[in-house]
């Protein structure tokens, strides 16, 4: 069962009694518990039945008496455990969930961990409550999230956009919504987020960033990466060289994969290399710019300027001076 679906059932008044969310991505986590505790509850209803633990500060024998009060004035009552996994001996809790109050919806926070699955109180979970297990997004599954997420907000967002936000945020996906919202608010008369709005709202400069030197280095476009090169020199915040050096690491390490390929169309090329087909692309002109010698020569080529930029073999050259030379090396 999703987020999406535990939410769903919620609205539509279909409770159980236990829910156990755990894992290492806290979006998921952190919107479930948000609905929880501000959406199932009415303000009236939830100054008599809402209870908040706190793992750290928790007893487990509070917590089930908390579960076992009947609601006052109210269908249901809720109790919340946030953070869970700071919780001593949290599997006691086993005596409540085997046998919970059908009017009690008991919302436990266990972050960045899993209980593990072979212990008895996990099998009672999977018995008798709804078990999240939340995984991080990998890369190639980010534009489509980002793209599900705008249209749920009722907007539409470009290919540049869109791309601004996954190559410089990653998978954050709280900052990533946070930086939406953003955007969303500050629009007043358009329903479409382009490169012009991330540039703006956001603060990702549409021309001068880590991925558009990136781009210049894969097509061998030397004047546009020396720009970029001066433009981080001016705003060293924008693109230091701890970000460039294993960004582009990154692209040409999955490029040497290409060239064992026997097929180099998109669909293949982004399964082998686990990205989002929208930036194969990307790699295939680079593949054509760069031979496998070429590629290699490059990832030697970072190897040598990252061990410099921490001042192996090198006296003090600034980091522009460094990815300048670099990149030069790695066109010529």
């Amino acid at each position: 069962m999703s987020a999406e679906v535990i939410i769903e059932e919620w609205k539509k008044g279909v409770f159980k009694p236990v829910y156990w969310l755990e894992g290492e991505e806290p979006y998921f986590i952190d919107k479930i518990m948000h609905h929880a505790e501000h959406n199932i509850l009415s303000e009236a209803e939830a100054g008599f039945n809402l209870t908040t633990f706190y793992g750290r500060d928790a007893d487990w024998p509070a917590v089930i008496n908390a579960c076992r009060r009947y609601p006052m004035f109210a269908e249901r009552q809720v109790v919340l455990l946030k953070e869970a996994q700071l919780m001593r001996d949290v599997d006691k809790l086993e005596g409540y969930v085997s046998n919970p109050l059908p009017s009690t919806v008991f919302v436990v926070s266990y972050k960045d961990k899993k209980i593990d699955g072979r212990t008895a109180f996990s099998r009672t979970l999977k018995k008798k409550g709804v078990m999240l297990t939340t995984k991080k997004l990998y890369e190639n599954q980010l534009p489509d999230w980002v793209q599900g997420m705008v249209k749920a907000k009722g907007y539409d967002i470009t290919q540049q956009a869109l791309r601004l936000l996954v190559d410089n945020i990653g998978n954050d996906l709280t900052r990533l919504e946070n930086e939406v919202e953003k955007v969303w608010l500050n629009l007043s008369d358009t329903h479409l987020i382009d490169g012009d709005a991330i540039e703006k709202y956001v603060g990702i400069s549409k021309e001068f960033n880590v991925f558009e030197l990136q781009d210049a280095v894969s097509k061998r476009d030397l004047p546009k990466a020396i720009r970029i090169i001066q433009y981080f020199e001016s705003n060293p915040k924008a693109g230091p060289v701890q970000m460039v050096l294993p960004t582009i690491y990154n692209f040409f390490s999955k490029l040497y994969i290409i060239y064992g390929l026997g097929s180099k169309d998109e669909r293949s090329v982004a399964s082998a290399l686990g990205v989002n087909p929208f930036f194969a692309k990307d790699y295939i002109a680079a593949a054509k710019s760069y031979d496998y010698r070429g590629v290699e020569k490059v990832l030697l080529l970072l190897h040598e300027y990252n061990l410099r930029s921490i001042g192996v073999n090198d006296a003090g050259t600034s980091d522009g001076d460094l990815m300048k030379e670099m990149v030069v090396k790695m066109m010529a």
